[in-house]
C-alpha cells in the first residue's frame, strides 16, 4: 500500500497560490552599508576634528570614565533621573568601573534625536553603561552565581595561565581593557574595584608571568592552542606583546594563536596605529613562515557598534597576514537576542566587516547580570531561527559556557528540567584540576536559567529554597 505523507509535510505545489507568495519571511534581508556615527552631535564633541577622532591616543585620552564626563559629552540630552539611575547602580551594583571610548559611546542612539527614554533604551547603552533600573530587584543574581563563575582562576597553572581544555590555554596577559563592559566574565579580575567587587589582582611583573607562561608550554607540548588575552591585549605594550607572540612563536608545539581584543571595536583607532600594523604584519609572516594560524577574535554585541573604522580595522589586519578575524558575543536580554538582532549583526560583520560570525556566548552566571542572561531553551529558539540565513561558515554557534565543563552547542545537554531551569551537560575531557578525578568524565554538570524566566511553580521552588 502506497503510504503519503502527512499534509503539512507534502511539497508545495510547483505553482503555489498568489497568497503564499506574499507571505514573506520571518526575517527580511536588506543590505545596510556601513556609517560613522556623526560625533558632533554630541555637545562635549563638537568641536572634534576627524584627525583627532581618528587618533588613538585622542581616543584614549577622552574615554569617558565617570558622571561628570558622561554630562560633558551629552550635554542636556539627558535629565538628572538618569544620572541617578546610573550613580545607583555605580554605588551598589556595578561589578565593572566605567570605561568608555568615545568610539563605543558615538554608537550610542546614533541616528535620531537624543532623549532619556532613547539612551536608556539603547542596546549599546544596556551593557556598557549599565543603570539600577536595568537590573532585577527580585532576582539581581542567580543563587549559584560566582564571581569566577568558569573557575578560570582555579585552573591557573601559572599567574594568568589557564589550562582548561587538553589542547589550549587561556593566557590573561594582564587585567585592563580600553573598554569595560558591564556584563564582564572576568568581572573578579579585570578593571578597577567597585563598591559592589574588591577585584583579584596580578601579583607578577609582566616579564616574570610571560616568563612563567613561555615555561610551562614549552614543558606541556600537548598544548597546540593559545588564546591571548586579558583584559584586552590592545592594553599592552605593542613591543612586549610581540615579543610575547614572536616567543610563542618559537615553541614548535604551539599551531593556533588567536588575539582577544574587543578594542578592534571598541577602539579600532589602536588597529590601525602605523606601529601597531607594521608589527602585526611582522608576527602574522612569522606565523605563516611557521605554519602558525594567527587570528583576531573580537567582541561585537550589535549591529550598531560596526563602522567603517571597524571595517577598516579588520581589514587591515587580514591585508597584513592575520589569518581570519572572527566575532565572539555574548547573548544578552535588551540587546541582542532576538532572531533579527543576531542576523543584523552577523550580516553587517560578515558581508559589510569582512568578520567572521562565530561564536555567541550565554551571558555567564555573574553577581548582578540575571536582567542579561537567557534561558537555555531561549538560546535553542534562537539558533533555530537564524538558520538558513546566512553562509553555512558566517553561522554563528550559539553556547553555553557551563562551569566545570567549557563551551557545549546549546542542543547538546544530555537533560533539561524547563520547571526548575536546570540543564545537565556532560564532558569528554578533563581539566586541569581533575586530573586525578577518574568519575569527571561520568558526572553531570549543572547549568541554571534565569529564574524570572521559569513558569510560576519553578519560580516559586527557587523562592522557597534560596536559602538552602
Amino acid at each position: 500500500m502506497t503510504q503519503t505523507r502527512p499534509a503539512e509535510t507534502m511539497p508545495q505545489p510547483r505553482h503555489a497560490p498568489a497568497a503564499a507568495a506574499t507571505a514573506g519571511q520571518p526575517y527580511e534581508y536588506h543590505r545596510s552599508p556601513l556609517v560613522e556615527p556623526d560625533w558632533t552631535r554630541f555637545p562635549g564633541w563638537r568641536h572634534v576634528t576627524r584627525e583627532q577622532w581618528e587618533n588613538a591616543q585622542w581616543q584614549r585620552a577622552n574615554c569617558v570614565k565617570n558622571i561628570k564626563q558622561l554630562r560633558t559629552v551629552l550635554g542636556d540630552g539627558v535629565d538628572e533621573t538618569f544620572y541617578a539611575d546610573l550613580e545607583a547602580d555605580q554605588k551598589a551594583l556595578a561589578t565593572m568601573s566605567m570605561l568608555v571610548p568615545p568610539q563605543m559611546l558615538n554608537t550610542m542612539v546614533p541616528f535620531e534625536p537624543m532623549s532619556t527614554e532613547a539612551f536608556l533604551a539603547d542596546p549599546v547603552r544596556r551593557y556598557m553603561i549599565p543603570v539600577a533600573s536595568d537590573r532585577r530587584t527580585d532576582w539581581p543574581s542567580h543563587p549559584y552565581a560566582s564571581r569566577d563563575s568558569l573557575h578560570e582562576h582555579d585552573m591557573w597553572v601559572a599567574e594568568g595561565l589557564t589550562h582548561r581544555y587538553p589542547t589550549k590555554v587561556l593566557a590573561e596577559l594582564l587585567s585592563t581593557c580600553p573598554q569595560y563592559c558591564g556584563h564582564c566574565t572576568r568581572m573578579d579580575l579585570v578593571g578597577n574595584s567597585t563598591p559592589a567587587v574588591d577585584k583579584l589582582k596580578l601579583t607578577l611583573k609582566p616579564v616574570d608571568r610571560y616568563d612563567a607562561h613561555i615555561s610551562y608550554l614549552r614543558a606541556h607540548p600537548g598544548v597546540r592552542d593559545i588564546v591571548v588575552s586579558g583584559g584586552d591585549v590592545a592594553n599592552v605594550p605593542w613591543k612586549n606583546l610581540e615579543s610575547y607572540l614572536m616567543r610563542l612563536l618559537e615553541i614548535e608545539t604551539i599551531r593556533d594563536i588567536r588575539l582577544a581584543t574587543k578594542a578592534l571595536m571598541g577602539l579600532p583607532q589602536h588597529w590601525l596605529q602605523p606601529d601597531v600594523v607594521e608589527g602585526l604584519e611582522r608576527v602574522a609572516r612569522t606565523a605563516a613562515r611557521r605554519g602558525v594560524n594567527l587570528a583576531i577574535h573580537t567582541h561585537v554585541n550589535h549591529r550598531q557598534s560596526i563602522t567603517p573604522l571597524v571595517a577598516r580595522a579588520a581589514q587591515t589586519a587580514l591585508d597584513v597576514g592575520v589569518r581570519d578575524v572572527r566575532n565572539q558575543g555574548v547573548l544578552m536580554r535588551g540587546v541582542n537576542a532576538t532572531s533579527a538582532d543576531l542576523l543584523d549583526l552577523c550580516f553587517a560583520l560578515q558581508g559589510e566587516a569582512g568578520i567572521l560570525p562565530y561564536y555567541f556566548y550565554m551571558c555567564d552566571m555573574i553577581p548582578n547580570a540575571e536582567h542579561w542572561r537567557v534561558p537555555v531553551w531561549h538560546a535553542q529558539q534562537l539558533q533555530h531561527d537564524i538558520m538558513g540565513y546566512l553562509p553555512g561558515y558566517a553561522t554563528p554557534r550559539i553556547v553555553c559556557d557551563v562551569p566545570f565543563v567549557g563551551k557545549r552547542w546549546v542542543h547538546m545537554l544530555t537533560e533539561y528540567d524547563r520547571e526548575l531551569g536546570i540543564s545537565y551537560w556532560t564532558k569528554n575531557y578533563r581539566t586541569s584540576i581533575e586530573s586525578a578525578d577518574l568519575a569527571a568524565l561520568d558526572k553531570r554538570y549543572a547549568y541554571y536559567d534565569p529564574i524570572d524566566t521559569l513558569p510560576e511553580t519553578g519560580q516559586k521552588w527557587w523562592h522557597e529554597h534560596r536559602n538552602d
